[in-house]
């Protein structure tokens, strides 16, 4: 593994650095909220735009997440090497310039054409985050902060349904959009006067053909898992992209091996704790889809709830995420990752359980309902935090926007792959509580799978 590190991005400041972290929060806040608010905006945006078809919509949700994706390891090596302050004020500009640009948005394609630059601009901004609070807090903070990092992401993401539904019942789809212009704002304002500018690798050269091997294969692969139920696809253009996604991958790694500065340096898996990371936040990331999108099929589909409705009753979950991440941090400090995960993922196992087992066709919230959501909002709280923070301790301080991309990159390739699961098991006919026994099924293997591979994650503090 490298250890070419700037001054800068080697010691930790003299200065508080929670300044840093609320700034660089804040901005992934708007993403993570991004990502599930407009899921409620979609009925609307049918409504606005009542002539273009379901599959031309689709891609309003769907260019988004595949350029995001695609553009997440890039981004990252990016900050690196140009700059992480740098990075995050464009990554932050373009976002809220692209928010105000779909709002705007008088036709699908401009809608469309808008969402890119938003990905683009979010996929820039989030590694480029995690970077400047890895710098900023000395390494004995640094699983507390990371772990608070976490939660107001997964915080962001699952309060967005219900968040979206208020907003865009009262003034209108664009308003998803314009909701993150005076957050973002203030992110910029205060951002160009406390952050302070860091490199990992100085001015090396950008890894150019390696990038584009990159973002051709993360891209592809997950065009191909999106469109899977697609009608307008064919199963060969669906297998030619995949191929075509995999011959990339593989052609990306056989370049980093034998260019001198590629874009990410791959003995970084040759360290078993980062490998063995990245393979349980695959295993989470794609658990964590199937049990959020699951609940809104569930409370919408059998216990018909409005959406506004179901948001308002899965809510109690993410609140319990923060405390969650707080102590799970504390005790990852002085313990290691390793038994947080390990529980949080038994604790999820439980809750899938509990969810299949328990609710019924009838409403009943309060008695089997919400226990399981208390149940899945500690291991939510102790597990995905957790993830991206186990990911960045042994990561030289020259890597760590690349390292954290990785991570975060895979993290998104999992959400994907869960809701295609998740669509494919529950996206046809009419709904019981038995059709949801094998995705239930998917998320307790999962989550297991997540604790086993854990099982293998050291970041245990060195005794003195």
């Amino acid at each position: 593994m490298s250890t070419t590190t700037a001054p800068a991005a080697a010691a930790a400041p003299t200065s508080s650095p929670w300044p840093v972290f609320w700034i660089a929060s804040s901005a992934v806040f708007l993403v993570s909220l991004d990502t599930t608010l407009l899921y409620a905006a979609f009925p609307a945006l049918r409504a606005s735009f009542a002539g273009a078809s379901a599959a031309d919509l689709s891609w309003v949700l769907n260019a988004y997440t595949v350029i995001y994706a695609a553009m997440l390891v890039p981004a990252g090596a990016l900050a690196d090497r140009r700059g992480r302050k740098r990075i995050f004020m464009l990554g932050a500009t373009l976002f809220l310039a692209a928010s105000a640009a779909c709002g705007l948005a008088g036709n699908v394609p401009a809608l469309i054409a808008a969402r890119v630059v938003q990905a683009l601009g979010a996929a820039l901004l989030t590694p480029a985050s995690l970077s400047l609070v890895l710098a900023a807090f000395p390494a004995s903070k640094r699983a507390v902060a990371i772990s608070l990092w976490g939660a107001v992401s997964a915080l962001a993401a699952a309060v967005g349904p219900c968040l979206g539904s208020i907003v865009v019942d009262s003034v209108g789809w664009p308003w998803a959009f314009y909701i993150n212009l005076p957050v973002g704002a203030v992110a910029l304002w205060f951002g160009a006067g406390v952050l302070s500018e860091a490199r990992g690798n100085g001015h090396g050269r950008v890894d150019l053909v390696g990038m584009a091997l990159l973002i051709l294969a993360v891209g592809a692969i997950a065009l191909s898992i999106v469109q899977s139920e697609s009608p307008h696809w064919t199963r060969s253009e669906l297998l030619v992209a995949a191929i075509t996604g995999v011959l990339s991958l593989a052609g990306f790694i056989a370049w980093a091996r034998k260019t001198p500065q590629p874009l990410v340096d791959l003995g970084l898996f040759r360290h078993r704790t980062f490998a063995m990371v990245n393979l349980a936040t695959l295993a989470f990331g794609s658990a964590f889809a199937m049990m959020f999108f699951g609940f809104f099929f569930y409370m919408t589909g059998i216990w018909h709830y409005t959406l506004p409705e179901a948001g308002l009753a899965v809510t109690p979950g993410p609140l319990i995420v923060i405390p969650s991440a707080i102590v799970g941090g504390r005790l990852a400090a002085r313990l290691g990752h390793r038994p947080v995960l390990v529980t949080g993922a038994l604790i999820y196992a439980l809750a899938g359980l509990w969810f299949m087992s328990m609710p019924g066709d009838s409403p009943d919230y309060l008695g089997r309902w919400l226990p399981g959501l208390i149940l899945n909002g500690i291991g939510i709280g102790l597990v995905l935090p957790s993830l991206s923070a186990a990911a960045a301790h042994k990561l030289p301080p020259a890597q760590y926007a690349v390292g954290s991309a990785v991570n975060q990159a895979t993290r998104q390739i999992g959400s994907v792959l869960g809701v295609a699961v998740t669509v494919l098991l529950l996206g046809h006919g009419t709904l019981s509580h038995t059709s949801f026994v094998p995705l239930y099924a998917c998320h307790i293997g999962l989550a297991l799978l997540t604790a086993l591979l854990c099982l293998s994650v050291d970041t245990r503090p060195k005794q003195a």
